[in-house]
């Protein structure tokens, strides 16, 4: 069974396409994980940990931004790689969000550092920038059909300024955004499953929710990777253009909503992953009641 066969299987099974964004910011983490003297990147690992543990059962997916990690240097890249064995230990799947672009060698060179097997940065999906054009892409379309793995590809990204380029048009008068759904299309059939869903996926943000409409007819079997939801103010609503009838071909994230919500920032760890457990909850029930109620015959 194909990597987004098995990645469907858990978002039925959960009743949850949704993961959930491992983005650890120093000063919002609780003052508990910072006692006995541990140092930043040893605090990142063990609030890590409590957030997988506290979600393992609830969601199929986690996504760690590589830049939080990068920021320490050759110790957060340890700390980042024992984070994604240890999500992978407790089966779920890893979505690294790097955001990766080159041409020639260097493309091929960071999609089989993230994608490549036995690589100790080995994901399951990686986040790929487009702006380089077709033969930055190539390299990770190869990988992912040679090892089963995935990329989301920023076609719709979340923030305010995206237009500046998503939005810029071309002599026939395609926006960007448009032109790279059409090149997704293309390109799904290399690793489709037989769900009918491709693991050559789109970033499409959930703050945009008339374009992710569009977008989801011009690619009807990519997998989406949707930001936006919760604290970037994208709601349930916004992200169900997102998906197609079945209730699948999309999943949405949330960092900050979950991370961070908690009450005290003197919690115990106990507490504190009682209220990552309420956040998730809550976000499962909200998207999951709102494509219950918009597709009647979704799947699960």
């Amino acid at each position: 069974m194909m990597l987004i066969d098995r990645l469907n299987e858990r978002i039925m099974a959960c009743k949850a396409p949704i993961c959930v964004g491992l983005d650890p910011v120093l000063e919002s983490i609780p003052a508990v994980y910072f006692a006995d003297g541990a140092s930043e990147v040893e605090a990142i690992y063990a609030f890590n940990q409590d957030v997988i543990d506290a979600v393992c059962d609830l969601v199929p997916a986690v996504k760690p931004q590589i830049a939080f990690y990068e920021l320490f240097g050759s110790a957060g890249i340890a700390c980042y790689e024992r984070t994604i064995a240890y999500a992978k230990r407790k089966g779920l799947f890893v979505i690294t969000d790097a955001k990766r672009n080159d041409i020639g060698n260097t493309a091929m060179a960071y999609a089989k550092a993230h994608l490549g097997e036995g690589s100790p940065l080995e994901v399951d999906f990686l986040t790929v920038s487009p702006f380089l054009g077709e033969e930055s892409l190539v390299p990770f379309i190869d990988v992912c059909k040679a090892e089963d793995k995935g990329i989301f590809i920023l076609v719709r990204t979340s923030n305010a300024g995206n237009r500046m380029v998503q939005d810029a048009q071309n002599a026939n008068g395609c926006t960007v955004s448009e032109t790279l759904a059409e090149y997704i299309r293309q390109q799904a059939g290399a690793c489709l499953g037989e769900s009918g869903y491709s693991a050559i996926g789109a970033v499409v943000g959930a703050t945009y929710p008339q374009e992710a409409e569009t977008l989801r007819k011009a690619m009807p079997a990519s997998l989406f990777l949707v930001p936006g939801y919760g604290a970037q103010g994208g709601g349930a609503e916004d992200v169900v253009p997102c998906f197609n009838a079945d209730g699948l071909g999309a999943v949405v994230n949330s960092s900050r909503g979950i991370l961070y919500s908690y009450a005290d920032k003197h919690c115990s760890r106990e507490e504190y992953k009682t209220s990552v457990v309420a956040a998730t909850k809550a976000m499962q029930q909200d998207i999951y009641g709102a494509l219950r109620g918009s597709y009647p015959d979704i799947k699960y």
